[in-house]
């Protein structure tokens, strides 16, 4: 029986900005730090898994004024437990310090 909280089936992350060197940055990869996650061992974990990225928009399409960008997570980035993600586009830059949803599928346990 589900708690009064319901049970959830992603983990709340934050997108970071994007992956850069000092003179040029790379939108085609996302920088996420997700929640409980603080050494490359635990971002292992995530290897696989796919992200959310949710957004209002004003004007409704299909029924639903959301808008999602959808993205996986390919790999970990340095010791701390932040990890890089692809997108099927890159995410506006607006989405820096936003909220992201790592979905815990699909599993590999």
């Amino acid at each position: 029986m589900p708690s009064e909280s319901g049970h959830r089936l992603y983990v709340k992350a934050r997108h970071l900005g994007y992956r850069r060197n000092k003179h040029t940055t790379h939108p085609n990869r996302s920088l996420v730090k997700i929640e409980g996650v603080d050494d490359t061992n635990a971002a292992n974990f995530y290897l696989g898994k796919k992200i959310a990225f949710i957004q209002k928009a004003p004007k409704e399409v299909r029924g639903t004024h959301t808008r999602v960008i959808w993205g996986k997570v390919v790999r970990p980035h340095g010791n701390s437990g932040a990890v890089q993600a692809r997108f099927s586009v890159p995410l506006p830059t607006k989405s820096f310090g936003a909220s992201l949803r790592v979905l815990l599928y699909p599993s590999s346990i």
